[in-house]
């Protein structure tokens, strides 16, 4: 029979609320014992009788997944693999503008494609996503990177540049692009026009100040082959903060989700305050 949270905390523990596992109460132990599988023999007041065939039965539910809280990274990661492997990898290089794989590297021997990103080159198979020295890349880029593989789309950029809320479905996310994208750069690099001038050089971006008007930098970053972000700046003055506007292709949906590319956006974030750190 499945222990639930209220079958371990009423049959199982001691109900004391002594604090010896670590935690403030019996039943927030049991939360954890039964939706992390955090090792009932944490508890040391747990009668041995009742110890080993407790953590049994919670053994087999743990099996079958039982009440176990979801690690939602890994599950979109798996998805997107899923979706990606029902298509042959040529098909994918000329779709995304990837290359063919290397004869050597981390992925020797694996069948492989080479695909830029940012400043980077990225090996990648039906199972993995590395740089060119083997690291692998974070569960949420490797996402996007098969989101990406999977989209279908195969239309070009058209340098036609738009505002995160003129594409559709983005009025839940125009908070977030501004909260963890906009205002970051802002605060990072208000005042300092110099300073973020040279944190998107690093970054790989390319000056296009003179196709705005009005503004202090402009650059666009080549995301993916068929892939760009463009930001504007414009630094503070006399009576006007700072501000800080990402443009996006107007292709980008053939090619990413809502979602990721929003990821984009707070990965370059990061790639421009840490580079200046």
């Amino acid at each position: 029979m499945a222990l639930s949270v209220v079958d371990l905390y009423v049959k199982i523990l001691a109900k004391t609320n002594c604090k010896d596992c670590g935690f403030p109460t019996c039943i927030a132990f049991a939360g954890m014992v039964v939706s992390e599988k955090l090792p009932l023999k944490n508890c040391p007041h747990i009668d041995p009788d009742l110890l080993a065939p407790a953590q049994e039965e919670l053994n087999e539910q743990y099996a079958q997944g039982k009440w176990l809280k979801k690690d939602m990274a890994a599950e979109a990661l798996s998805l997107a693999k899923e979706k990606a492997a029902s298509m042959a990898l040529e098909d994918i290089a000329r779709r995304i503008g990837a290359g063919p794989g290397t004869h050597d590297g981390p992925l020797k021997g694996i069948d492989h494609i080479v695909l830029p990103y940012f400043n980077q080159t990225l090996l990648i198979s039906k199972d993995r996503v590395t740089d060119q020295t083997g690291g692998d890349l974070t569960r949420n880029e490797q996402t996007v990177v098969y989101i990406h593989m999977a989209s279908g789309g195969n239309t070009s950029p058209t340098g036609n540049m738009k505002s995160f809320k003129e594409f559709p479905n983005t009025v839940s996310k125009i908070v977030s692009m501004r909260d963890l994208v906009e205002t970051p750069l802002k605060k990072a690099f208000s005042s300092r026009r110099q300073a973020f001038e040279i944190a998107c050089k690093k970054a790989g971006g390319t000056d296009v100040k003179d196709r705005y008007e009005s503004l202090d930098l402009a650059f666009q970053f080549r995301i993916f082959p068929k892939i760009f972000i463009t930001l504007l700046f414009w630094d503070e003055s006399e009576g006007f903060e700072a501000n800080v506007k990402l443009l996006f292709d107007e292709t980008i949906l053939d090619h990413l989700d809502i979602e990721a590319t929003l990821f984009l956006s707070e990965h370059l974030c990061k790639l421009l305050k840490d580079s200046v750190t």
